[in-house]
């Protein structure tokens, strides 16, 4: 699975790797090949970084799940409790 990104956020990426090249590298990065290193950590990386966001979002839903029967629990057999036997 290749992770895709929107037109904008593509470029806004590759504009970020170019300016990181810049502020840190001893060499620039054009264009083309910021590109290409981006769509590089997209197929290497991207998977490993999805994958633990599924993961995280399993266990966030998980302990919602965990917390439905003390939120929607609702007392059984409560008739005779609401209304006394009358004699």
């Amino acid at each position: 699975m290749t992770i895709e990104l929107s037109k904008e956020a593509r470029k806004a990426a590759v504009t970020s790797i170019e300016r990181y090249f810049s502020e840190n590298m001893e060499e620039k990065i054009g264009n083309v090949t910021a590109d290409s290193l981006l769509q590089f950590f997209l197929e290497e990386v991207g998977p490993s970084i999805y994958n633990q966001a599924v993961s995280d979002v399993q266990v966030r839903l998980q302990s919602r799940i965990m917390e439905l029967d003390v939120e929607i629990y609702e007392e059984e057999f409560r008739y005779w409790h609401k209304h006394p036997r009358k004699r």
